[in-house]
């Protein structure tokens, strides 16, 4: 019986690749992970409750493999595409030309989507009810550094929005001044799966701030990759989105 999670990209364990799988250790769950440069066989597909692709770009997925992958999110299989250089267009993912961009619930560029941000970027949470709900968002928002650009689909839910801030100093302070917002966190269903896409990267340096969120530490270490030490809220936060996703 195959792992009910198949994590695929992120380089290598060596690499990114040990932030999430890291924390899927120390959660006890069981996983395949695919390092980006290997590609995907229908039989890695099969089965899964999650498949999760990040920085892992479509020429890896042939068209047969992903017809697999959508027939299994079709009978309940969890989707989840992160962000990243090898994500959604990208500058080499190529999903928004690929059957798969079908059962996501956003809508890619057909250009380069990737946005590198020197000024400050916060997370803010929209709507009252969600899996990520009743997290400090408001309170102590998280910051990152970058995102691919998206659009939702008209049936899909934002949960999570990002917005550019420009700063200035003056009168012995500093001001922010909102440049433009947009889509972080998107969620939505194909059939009997459940499927999301998420912006921004889940390991430096998209990620920013957002991998230090919290006032708690939390440790984790996959086999075969260094051991990583993350915020306590950015751990929940994953938790939480990864458990929901697992879920008809």
């Amino acid at each position: 019986m195959s792992s009910p999670i198949l994590y695929c990209g992120d380089t290598s364990l060596s690499g990114a690749a040990a932030y999430l799988a890291g924390l899927m250790s120390a959660w006890d769950w069981e996983f395949e992970y695919i390092p980006s440069d290997r590609p995907l066989q229908v039989g890695h597909v099969r089965g899964r409750k999650l498949v999760t692709l990040s920085d892992y770009p479509a020429a890896n997925a042939s068209d047969s493999v992903q017809q697999g992958l959508i027939e299994e999110v079709s009978a309940g299989c969890g989707l989840l595409m992160i962000g990243g250089w090898e994500s959604f267009h990208g500058a080499g993912g190529g999903w928004d030309q690929s059957a798969l961009a079908s059962i996501l619930p956003v809508t890619m560029q057909s250009t380069d989507d990737r946005l590198n941000c020197d000024h400050p970027v916060l997370v803010r949470h929209v709507g009252e009810d969600s899996p990520v709900s009743g997290l400090p968002w408001s309170q102590r928002p998280p910051v990152v550094g970058g995102f691919n650009r998206f659009q939702p689909r008209s049936d899909a839910t934002v949960v999570l929005e990002a917005d550019r801030l420009a700063m200035s100093w003056s009168a012995g302070r500093w001001h922010g001044e909102l440049i433009e917002t947009h889509p972080l966190l998107v969620l939505g269903r194909h059939r009997a799966g459940r499927t999301a896409a998420i912006a921004t990267d889940v390991a430096p340096h998209w990620v920013g701030g957002f991998v230090d969120w919290g006032d708690g530490r939390f440790s984790g270490q996959a086999p075969g990759a260094e051991a990583v030490a993350v915020g306590s809220l950015y751990a929940e936060f994953w938790r939480r989105l990864l458990t929901h996703l697992q879920a008809q």
